[in-house]
């Protein structure tokens, strides 16, 4: 937004102030409080109430100071005023301080009380001086967001000023309806923003700083109705364009049904049948298939692709790492061989020869199927009728790299069906907010016969009991991974790296048949070590986290994972679901290393109590927030300031509703509130 006030300031300060993420005079005024102090009032030293929980305010007569140097340097003030003595304690402090803090200074001291050895103290509170008529602050004080060099006072003023200015600046009208003010009971947006800039004394601290308050709620549902407004805009554009309208044919379908050993199950049935439907019709599908660990994605996914190629149209079929994308097109190649489907397969270590083979295959229109990494992103390769992408562990790839594969449709203004999977189930408030663009299908069960894994928590201390498990499983004819964190030694994480166990294990067990996969061996040799391992002729796998997906070996049953302590909550939940995939149930041995850390402690108790997966990416998003749960480091998305998508579920509700009907009937306004909340950020949302 250009802003000739805003445009005017310092430039050396202008990119300061873009550090906090303020680029105009609008986001001056957006930039709002962390918290907020009291210093409209004074509290004499003796009715400070004992044992008080936040700030309060004294003022008094500094009648000692000193620097003491018992245990730890510090400077030890005594203020007095009529009524008692307060003791003030700085850990850190200048020497200016011990000049301006004499005897017979005045001072005002924000902090927290608390009983000390003497009688009532505070450690580093605010301290400043004044005369005996210094005036009281008639707002609270707000605490903003500052970055070296933009000073809490200069920042504040800045923001003073352009409130001022902004009142009768249009970016500040108010973007909503009356009607939709009224009904769900919302503040004015320009007194929200007053008001919380400048809270009078007599408010409710504790409702700002929890920010419950009616000023704060209206901020968030702003903030959520941008996001929705967004989304649901995306979501009509994609709806403009045109894709083929793949009708259901069901001769390769039901050849393919017919052959499997299973039935689908009822969960399987219900979301095949929305992505058929949406299959037919000439708007693009981008559907967004969530399951569990072994719910049966990859069927549903073959029989999707059947449809397409049953219309004459091909398949691209996108997966994150090279072993998880071989495992799919092994499957594939199964499961449409015998069809008489041919399946060309791409990765970045293909040799040329068999590259440029497949390359043909797939420009002139003879591969049906294409199976690969992100080795199908780049420009040599040429689909000669694409019409279904589908991305498995969607979360993995970057915005872009997504749109690029969608991008190879033949025609302008034409779109293939996308259709995205991710075994990392997404709470409910996320599939409403960040994937609100999107239509989202559930694998809800898992497949009868399907034995839940139990989980075992395990001291490092007792890893004699652990090795003597897995060779009494090894010899019983079962097969076990062994999930080691890192490759090479780091001596400050002091973990355990995927060589050196091999090594050992070996020595331990020279009877046993052992090999060892990392990211680091090549194709060919990752390759030829899984379909060893898959075929029985290894029988304890020592891996790093390359295995998390994707993996299938039915006689695996036992799993131990190397400091457990060190893995997120989605990559345990993924590595667990490697196992117990046969008609024996799985065990899996989470080695930890003490001291734990409280996070830690934390997710292990996550893992050990839950096996459904959408209860663990809840609490998940609970212990680390939708900013890593998401991965937008790597994806681009703008992430919610103000809103709590835990505390403000029913505001989150209420901005679907209002988004709906300011598109239908105030598209101005809708067009206002997003240019206010999201400006040049909008573009992501091409994706």
């Amino acid at each position: 937004m250009k802003n000739d006030h805003f445009s005017s300031l310092n430039p050396q300060l202008q990119q300061k102030l873009v550090r906090l993420g303020i680029r105009s005079e609008l986001e001056l005024i957006l930039h709002l409080p962390l918290r907020y102090e009291d210093e409209t009032r004074l509290y004499p030293i003796r009715d400070i109430p004992d044992g008080k929980t936040g700030q309060v305010q004294v003022e008094g007569v500094i009648i000692h100071c000193e620097v003491i140097t018992r245990s730890r340097r510090q400077l030890v003030c005594q203020v007095k005023d009529a009524s008692g003595i307060l003791f003030i304690r700085f850990l850190h402090f200048y020497p200016s301080q011990v000049k301006a803090y004499s005897i017979g200074a005045r001072v005002r001291v924000l902090g927290e009380a608390r009983t000390g050895f003497f009688g009532a103290e505070m450690v580093h509170p605010k301290c400043r001086i004044v005369h005996e008529e210094s005036p009281l602050a008639d707002t609270l004080t707000p605490v903003y967001p500052i970055t070296a060099g933009v000073t809490q006072t200069a920042l504040a003023k800045l923001i003073q000023q352009a409130l001022s200015r902004g009142h009768s600046r249009e970016y500040m009208a108010e973007t909503l309806p009356e009607a939709i003010l009224q009904h769900y009971q919302l503040l004015g947006f320009r007194e929200s923003i007053a008001l919380l800039h400048q809270p009078p004394p007599d408010i409710t601290i504790d409702l700002l700083q929890s920010r419950t308050h009616p000023a704060w709620r209206r901020i968030k549902f702003d903030e959520l109705l941008a996001q929705q407004l967004s989304m649901r805009m995306h979501y009509r554009q994609r709806r403009s364009y045109r894709a083929p309208a793949l009708q259901e044919r069901n001769h390769l379908t039901h050849v393919l049904l017919a052959t499997l050993a299973f039935e689908l199950t009822v969960a399987q049935k219900k979301v095949l049948a929305e992505i058929k439907s949406d299959l037919s019709t000439t708007s693009p599908m981008q559907r967004l298939l969530q399951g569990d660990v072994g719910s049966g994605k990859t069927i549903v996914a073959a029989l999707a692709a059947l449809q397409a190629i049953e219309n004459d149209y091909q398949v691209a079929v996108m997966a994150p790492t090279e072993i998880l994308a071989e495992q799919h097109y092994q499957k594939f190649l199964s499961w449409f061989a015998p069809l008489g489907v041919t399946v060309a397969w791409l990765s970045g270590s293909q040799k040329k020869k068999q590259r440029d083979l497949e390359l043909n295959q797939i420009a002139a229109g003879h591969a049906m199927l294409v199976v690969g990494t992100h080795a199908l992103f780049q420009e040599q390769v040429r689909f000669f009728r694409l019409g279904l992408v589908i991305v498995d562990e969607q979360h993995r790839f970057g915005v872009h790299q997504r749109l690029a594969l969608r991008e190879k449709g033949s025609e302008p203004n034409w779109l293939p069906h996308q259709l995205m999977m991710s075994a990392t189930p997404i709470p409910r408030t996320l599939s409403m907010s960040y994937y609100a663009d999107l239509d989202v299908s559930v694998i809800d069960q898992l497949p009868p016969g399907r034995s839940p894994v139990v989980t075992k928590l395990i001291d490092e201390s007792r890893r004699s009991e652990v090795i003597a498990r897995v060779r009494e499983a090894c010899q019983a004819g079962k097969q076990a991974y062994w999930v080691c964190p890192l490759i090479e030694e780091s001596e400050a994480l002091q973990l355990k790296t995927a060589v050196e166990t091999y090594e050992f294990l070996s020595q331990t067990f020279p009877d046993l048949k052992i090999n060892l996969v990392h990211g680091r061996l090549n194709a060919q040799d990752k390759s030829a070590i899984m379909s060893a391992f898959s075929q029985g002729e290894v029988q304890l796998l020592v891996a790093t986290t390359v295995i998390e997906v994707g993996v299938d070996v039915p006689n695996a049953c036992l799993m131990v994972i190397e400091h457990a302590e060190r893995m997120g909550l989605s990559q345990l939940h993924q590595l667990r679901g490697r196992i117990g995939r046969g008609s024996e149930a799985g065990i899996c041995v989470l080695l930890y290393q003490k001291p734990l850390s409280q996070i830690a402690r934390e997710r292990l108790r996550i893992i050990f109590e839950h096996s459904d997966g959408f209860e663990i990416a809840r609490q998940d998003l609970k212990l680390r927030g939708p900013g890593e749960f998401l991965g937008t480091r790597q994806s681009g998305i703008p992430m919610l300031r103000f809103a709590d998508l835990q505390q403000d579920m029913d505001l989150l509700e209420a901005a679907r509703t209002v988004a709906e009907t300011l598109l239908r009937d105030y598209p101005e306004a809708a067009q206002r509130h997003l240019q206010r909340w999201l400006g040049d950020k909008n573009a992501y949302l091409r994706v």
